[in-house]
């Protein structure tokens, strides 16, 4: 079965308007080109487990879908475009420096919006379903969480998957076609025709679903301010993200590189082996710490920009471990947002429910990776000079 499916984007294209019922609008174009060269290059390049194949067709032809079905409810109901988007709070660092915790912290707040991974999964209602009750959703993805897990123990060591919790926007992102699919495969020809290219359309497509899903909440009985968001994504793509959401507060988390990025490499080989045959760890390695290096580097030149001066905040993780509170004080303030006792005491309540030593540790050795100490000190001089080794680094400061 699985030997049939084929990654051409026209019988992918068609196979989401059969199953969407004939719906054919699809919205900007853009993505189209994005499409034809990720197909090309998972043919070519990715070698696909027969699971891979399955489960990444599967994937395409929902995202696309979800596409169709994203631009009939903007026709159905044109006030979506009219949802503002004010400015939201960004957490970018790399897995391992407190990104996962701090965003939810900050979701506990009933002021701020956040996507839950359910609704990052499922962010267009089922057929039938009721915008207010988004109940089939939930609980489907409750249950596709659990058979990760099941299947695979050491993710909830590498990252607390949970549906109910706040998780990042890419899988968002994905429906532009324009996204980090290298973290499921290896395509490195689709990488580097995204970096050759103005990811604009991406960024676009993300404010759109962020409107669909603030419009949804508010159907909910949701109502909030600001968006909390977090995603290394954006790392490498900062000025685009300072672009499309004017006023945005970004809170960069840091942590060595020589502790990260093995660790990095790690989740990302595991996840290589769901989906290809005979996943290289060394490439998964190299790959991922070369990328790495290139998003701090950018996010480094976009913040020597003057009018970007008063866009980020430097949070450590050891500061999130230590003293989650204190820096908490320092976003809100650093935010211009007020943080209510009811914020505060909801927030307290999370973190009792969520300890972290509730959870196994993460295991790995760098060399598995085709990485070493001296290798990743030299890749990271510059930035571990900034952040790491400065003796005079606040624990939270902008």
């Amino acid at each position: 079965m699985t030997a049939e499916l084929r990654f051409d984007p026209p019988a992918l294209l068609a196979a989401a308007t059969g199953q969407s019922g004939g719906l054919t609008d699809f919205g900007d174009p853009s993505f189209r080109k994005a499409l034809e060269v990720l197909c090309d290059s998972l043919e070519r390049e990715a070698n696909l487990s027969p699971l891979g194949r399955q489960l990444l067709h599967g994937k395409f032809v929902e995202l696309l879908v979800n596409r169709l079905r994203i631009e009939q409810f903007f026709r159905q109901h044109p006030e979506i475009e009219s949802e503002q988007i004010q400015a939201p709070i960004v957490i970018v660092g790399l897995p391992r420096t407190g990104t996962t915790l701090l965003q939810r912290v900050l979701a506990a707040d009933p002021h701020l919006y956040s996507m839950p991974w359910w609704e990052s999964r499922y962010p267009v209602p089922f057929p039938g379903e009721s915008l207010k009750e988004p109940t089939q959703r939930i609980e489907r993805a409750r249950g596709e969480v659990a058979v990760m897990v099941e299947a695979m123990p050491k993710l909830m060591s590498m990252h607390p998957m949970d549906a109910d919790q706040a998780d990042e926007e890419v899988m968002l992102m994905e429906h532009s076609f324009m996204a980090a699919f290298n973290a499921y495969v290896h395509v490195p020809s689709y990488m580097d025709w995204l970096h050759s290219i103005d990811e604009k359309p991406a960024y676009d497509y993300l404010k759109r679903v962020l409107k669909f899903l603030q419009w949804q909440k508010r159907q909910r009985g949701i109502v909030a301010s600001r968006w909390v968001l977090k995603a290394p994504h954006h790392l490498l793509r900062m000025r685009l993200l300072l672009r499309e959401f004017p006023g945005a507060k970004v809170i960069q988390t840091h942590r060595d590189p020589v502790d990260t990025i093995p660790s990095i490499a790690s989740f990302i080989h595991t996840l290589w082996c769901i989906y290809g045959a005979n996943a290289s760890p060394v490439d998964a390695g190299q790959e991922w710490s070369a990328l790495m290096a290139r998003a701090f580097h950018h996010t480094q030149d976009v913040r020597r920009e003057k009018d970007q001066a008063g866009s980020f905040l430097d949070v450590r993780f050891i500061d999130t471990v230590k003293q989650p509170f204190e820096v908490v004080k320092a976003i809100y303030g650093f935010a211009g947002l007020p943080l209510t006792d009811e914020a505060e005491k909801s927030m307290q309540r999370w973190m009792e429910q969520n300890r972290r030593d509730s959870r196994a540790a993460h295991e790995y050795k760098a060399e598995d990776f085709g990485l070493s100490e001296a290798q990743l000190k030299r890749d990271f001089a510059d930035y571990r000079a900034a952040y790491i080794e400065s003796a005079a680094q606040p624990a939270a400061a902008h």
